[in-house]
């Protein structure tokens, strides 16, 4: 029997390009040229001015099981590499200014984990099971989990779980701060479609400088955050999208806003 490769399909929606990984006969886990496809896909994201915001989601029950380890650690594994100008989809090298939602469902465990923390926002299903299970393996999360825990969710609650190994649901991910919203079973992409399309009635001009400025705040404190201020003031008080939303004030009608 013939296996069916998995693949990450993209489709734009209005001004989102919804991020799909297709590999449910094996859990959405990622081969290698699946994680260059995503890389590929978050690039277009950030590099297509039409496009304001991305959802990543996922077919078939589950989010992802996380690597295909034989695939890229076993014998007959092919080296892959991700190009250097292409987005990193764990934000490590490089990450986008673009706002991400991740829908995430059933198994998310170890990179499918670090891959939600690498965006903004999630929305979890109730019947998510969570692990970052690497440590039971005699490994540890190379993903950046060993901080983005540290930062969405305080020093004490990423250290149980990140020591423990241990699996839990989408409340406890929602009481420590890992997801955003827990929906019904099956709406996960529908509520996170609906969210990036409220992102996008928003100047992105605007949202995308909150992005970068947050960004500066965690990788570099405060000062760093501070003195980012006049590049964002001069990126965005000069644009046609302030002069939008003024007018759309003044006049009590939506604004319409260009991305100028």
């Amino acid at each position: 029997m013939n296996e069916t490769p998995g693949v990450i399909r993209r489709d734009i929606v209005g001004r989102v390009l919804r991020i799909t990984i297709d590999n449910p006969t094996k859990k959405n886990a990622f081969h290698p040229q699946m994680m260059e496809e995503l890389a590929a896909a978050l690039t277009e994201l950030e590099d297509n001015p039409d496009l304001w915001a991305g959802v990543i989601c996922a077919e078939g029950p589950d989010f992802t099981a996380g690597l295909d380890m034989p695939k890229f650690f076993g014998p007959k594994a092919t080296p892959h590499q991700i190009p250097d100008e292409h987005q990193d989809p764990f934000g490590l090298r490089k990450q986008g200014s673009k706002p991400i939602i991740t829908a995430v469902k059933g198994i998310c465990f170890t990179i499918g984990i670090e891959i939600m923390l690498a965006g903004d926002i999630v929305v979890a299903g109730r019947g998510t099971r969570f692990c970052q299970l690497e440590s039971k393996r005699g490994i540890a999360p190379l993903g950046g989990a060993h901080f983005r825990y540290v930062t969405r969710a305080g020093w004490g609650n990423a250290m149980y779980h990140l020591m423990l190994c241990d699996e839990f649901g989408p409340d406890e991910a929602y009481r420590i701060g890992l997801v955003q919203e827990v929906v019904d079973t099956g709406a996960e992409t529908d509520r996170a479609m609906e969210i990036a399309q409220l992102i996008c009635q928003n100047a992105p001009l605007g949202v995308q400088a909150m992005k970068v400025a947050g960004r500066k705040f965690i990788e570099q404190g405060e000062q760093a955050a501070i003195d980012v201020i006049p590049e964002i003031r001069e990126k965005v008080m000069s644009s046609e999208d302030m002069r939008e939303g003024i007018a759309s004030f003044v006049e009590r009608r939506a604004a319409v806003f260009t991305g100028r």
